[in-house]
């Protein structure tokens, strides 16, 4: 494996850098991600609201009503900035976020190796990539170690293609090498590459909304029905009674924009963008906003054993000697024997290692003695159930040293021991094993002058010992598992390792062992059914490969889990898409790997992602906080409007298309950002995790925010009549009407904080964010009363203390109903759950 430049790799230097730079530019392929500020403009100005908005505003400069006009086109102004600021603030994190998973490369400048983000790459660059990466650009090989390339994503051909030929072969951005290391010399970046030109990037394919999403579009989808129809409604009785259709039109649209809830799929956005850049704090980077969707739905977690619940380094512990049968433990200097075992599994790593395990054989070899380095001139890459790899190296005149190392069982069987031999050498691995060690099998051969066989099997093998890793379980391994236990989450390890390691360090971490453990080969000799059933039962899954890791994760989803799925190798690419959260290392994790999961854990922590899935749950809870204030706040708007007209009260059309504005700017930070920024409820991590297919309101949760709507509405409308009815004047029955609609979303937010605890607690909750919007929303309403040249134009008269009085006692009555309820399901319910 190449790590350094070689004599006949050269690179370019910083000036030819520069140089090219300037000429081809960054190597970057346009996606339809890209928001430009023509089509942020374009958003803005199709919004409804702001449609609704132009409309009405024209046709107050026809009747020539200008000061409302005016009023109008600065509520424009507002809408369109507060669009602007959700929209950049959104953008903004998930920015943040691709430039942080952006993948980096290794090229060789000015003589030395040096790790670049691949937009940085230039046409000349010789670039390094190994087993797993992503080819950043087109180019020309220069030269290989075992290298061949997936080129499915162009050619649809699954089969890996070889490279060999220097300055023949080329490679393509986007395919992704299968298998060895290669340098090649970059000959076109950008839009300038085979996948640029085809235009088949795969940010450009069109994602599938999650069920979320559809649900919201349906919900908005029928609310703009029903504004169209109220606003025929509202236009159609206003112009039967005054025959004037400007001013019907007007009254019309007021209904319109009532009833649009364009707040909801703003706060979608921005709930999911801003909730993905919160997880970066963790160490969690999600590579899609619509990943936090899924995070508080998870409820099984598939994890590896290496590294993820284990300690990412290893180190040789113990080194057994087949030959003498001795088991010596690395404390000193090794006998021959043991050394000679040492040896072979070092001859059976790459040269240059980069894999935990080899690195802890060489760092072991090391510190024993000097291996004999020979020529290396053949190698079987890892294969096989289970598992094993072989070199071969030239050795004297005419003959190979062969070194192999894999599975115990697969050294075991190609070495074709007596019986006895292969017991006693089983139970000295499973011993080993049952400590926690992760054991290898060594095997060396002796190979003349004939052709190398088709299949390392095919070796005469002479069985030379084992060698057993260890690799201790992290620090917080027992408590991640243990926080995952109580969130009603399972943990299932899914390993290579042998069922005896796995166990072994299941006891260690408090991991249930479940009823039996499951092999690779056990589960792909089961059928679907019995698989399922498996699945489920199962807590440990040892000797696993690709396919049977597939089938595990395919079974779980058919039991109904979400599942999430921990992987950091090539082979895990297609266990980690089928998943509904792939989580990939970011350490130790390939390339391919982190292309193909929906997050990346940073430092390979497992315990990021219990403060993710808090996050996930934080978000959704939070959401649907937000779009049930929405829902109750809209209602009595609605109500005041329409109910009045329809009953044929002396004072109708109250409210105006500036009191509408008035209410949406207050309504839409409060929903978007005041509520998003709550924070998680108290034992939040306890609930049981949310199905993916329950609807987002249950029929209790709807009937409650309706039911805080139609109360908000009973509250405004008895202000409304009663002080009709007492000969107030059209101006007073507005005003306090306004006031008590205002003074209600004011308590029907803090309110809304929890479905569960009360208003006091809630209170001692730190929001600063809630509070500016409400102190906001304070502020705008005493400039509309008190100043006189906005009372004029919103038409308010001066209200006394009675009459404030009067309107805050009636919120109260229409809002605070709730906090009964809230003490009702406290009383009645022992959980104590949000």
């Amino acid at each position: 494996m190449l790590t350094s430049a070689t004599p006949s790799v050269t690179g370019l230097s910083a000036t030819d850098v520069q140089l090219a730079r300037q000429l081809y530019g960054l190597n970057l392929v346009a996606t339809t991600e890209s928001r430009t500020s023509w089509r942020l403009v374009i958003e803005i100005v199709s919004e409804p609201m702001f449609i609704l908005l132009a409309i009405a505003c024209l046709l107050y400069v026809l009747l020539g009503q200008w000061q409302e006009g005016i009023v109008l086109g600065v509520a424009m102004g507002l809408v369109a900035s507060i669009s602007v600021y959700q929209t950049v603030r959104s953008d903004r994190a998930l920015r943040s976020l691709r430039q942080l998973t952006q993948p980096a490369v290794s090229v060789l400048r000015d003589g030395q190796l040096q790790s670049v983000p691949i937009e940085q790459l230039v046409p000349g660059d010789a670039c390094w990539l190994t087993e797993g990466q992503t080819v950043p650009a087109d180019g020309l090989l220069i030269q290989a170690n075992d290298c061949t390339v997936d080129e499915s994503i162009l050619t649809g051909e699954s089969v890996a293609v070889a490279k060999t030929q220097p300055d023949t072969d080329r490679f393509y951005a986007g395919t992704v090498l299968a298998t060895g290391s290669a340098y090649l010399r970059i000959s076109a970046i950008g839009e300038s590459t085979e996948l640029g030109k085809l235009g088949r990037s795969l940010a450009q394919i069109d994602v599938e909304k999650t069920p979320l999403q559809q649900q919201i579009s349906r919900f908005v989808q029928r609310m703009a029905f029903t504004g169209s129809a109220a606003f025929v409604l509202i236009w159609a009785v206003n112009f039967a009674r005054s025959g004037d259709w400007v001013s019907s039109l007007l009254l019309g649209l007021t209904i319109a924009m009532a009833v649009v809830p364009e707040e909801i799929p703003v706060a979608f956005s921005s709930f999911m963008a801003l909730g993905a850049a919160r997880m970066v704090r963790f160490g969690v980077l999600p590579k899609q906003p619509q990943t936090v969707e899924s995070l508080g739905s998870a409820t099984v977690i598939c994890t590896d054993k290496t590294g993820t619940i284990t300690q990412e380094g290893m180190a040789v512990a113990q080194v057994y000697d087949h030959r003498t049968q001795q088991l010596t433990a690395i404390t000193g200097v090794l006998s021959a024997p043991a050394q000679e075992v040492l040896a072979y599994a070092r001859w059976a790593s790459e040269p240059e290692p980069y894999d935990p395990m080899e690195r802890a054989i060489a760092t072991a070899c090391q510190a024993q003695s000097e291996t004999d380095r020979l020529p290396l001139q053949y190698e079987y890459a890892l294969d096989g159930i289970p598992p094993m790899m072989t070199h071969v190296y030239a050795a004297a005149a005419g003959s190979f040293r062969v070194a192999g190392k894999g599975a115990v069982e697969r050294i075991i069987r190609v070495c074709r021991l007596p019986d006895a031999d292969a017991e006693q050498i089983r139970q000295q691995a499973n011993t080993l094993a049952a400590r926690g060690y992760r054991v290898l099998g060594i095997a060396g051969s002796e190979w003349g002058d004939a052709p190398f066989p088709a299949s390392q099997d095919d070796f005469t093998w002479t069985c030379k010992g084992l060698v057993a890793l260890e690799n201790p379980p992290k620090a917080n391994a027992s408590a991640v598992i243990g926080q995952f236990s109580r969130a009603h989450i399972a943990v299932k390890m899914i390993t290579g390792d042998s069922p005896e390691t796995a166990s072994a360090i299941a006891r260690q971490v408090s991991m249930p062992l479940g009823n039996r453990i499951l092999t690779g080969p056990e589960v792909m000799a089961m059928t679907e059914a019995d698989l399922q059933q498996q699945a489920r039962e199962t807590t440990i899954f040892a000797r696993m490969f690709p396919e049977a890791k597939l089938r595990v994760i395919r079974a779980l989803k058919a039991n109904g889990e979400v599942v999430a799925m921990t992987g950091d190798g090539v082979n895990d690419g297609p266990a980690l898409k089928a998943a509904h959260i792939g989580i990939a290392m970011g350490r130790r994790g390939t390339e391919l790997a982190k292309q193909a999961a929906s997050l990346v854990l940073v430092n390979d922590d497992l315990g990021g992602m219990v403060s993710a899935i808090a996050q996930g749950r934080r978000i959704y809870q939070n959401l649907k906080k937000a779009i049930g204030y929405i829902i109750s706040i809209h209602i009595p708007i609605i109500l005041t409007v329409v109910l009045p007209l329809l009953f044929d009260w002396p004072y109708v059309n109250l409210f105006s298309p500036v009191h509408i504005i008035f209410l949406e700017l207050v309504m839409g930070p409060t929903c978007s950002i005041a509520f998003e920024n709550e924070p998680a409820a108290r034992n939040l991590m306890r609930e049981r995790p949310r199905r993916l297919t329950d609807t987002f309101f249950t029929t209790h949760e709807l009937g409650l925010s309706i039911g805080q709507g139609l109360a908000i509405a009973g509250a405004v409308l008895l202000v409304y009549y009663l002080s009709m009815r007492t000969g107030s004047t059209q101006d007073e029955v507005r005003t306090l009407a306004f006031l008590t609609l205002v003074i209600s979303n004011i308590w029907l937010t803090l309110m809304s904080r929890s479905t569960r605890e009360s208003i006091l607690t809630t209170l001692r909750r730190p929001n600063w964010l809630l509070w500016l919007m409400l102190g906001l929303t304070v502020l705008l309403l005493v400039i509309s009363l008190l100043l006189p040249a906005a009372r004029q134009l919103a038409r308010f008269s001066r209200p006394d203390l009675p009459e404030l009085g009067y309107c805050m006692l009636a919120s109260l009555a229409g809002v605070c109903w709730i906090e009964g309820y809230k003490y009702w399901l406290r009383q009645t319910s022992t959980s104590g759950l949000q």
